[in-house]
């Protein structure tokens, strides 16, 4: 039988952090023996048209 996760107040900080900004991408937590002990954060970047735009946009926003 797998071990319950054992999940703290840390480690949902540490999550969330690699949520936020993340606008095409992954987050992939690893979990051994039922405790986390990686989060990969792979993030993708698409150059169309469409996309500079909103970077551009979201830049302004945030001055």
């Amino acid at each position: 039988m797998a071990k319950p996760l054992e999940l703290n107040e840390s480690w949902v900080e540490r999550i969330s952090d690699a949520v936020t900004g993340l606008q095409y991408g992954t987050v992939q937590i690893v979990v051994h023996d039922g405790r986390i002990v990686q989060i990969e954060r792979t993030e993708r970047r698409r150059f169309d048209e469409v996309s500079e735009r909103r970077e551009k946009a979201a830049k302004v926003i945030e001055k």
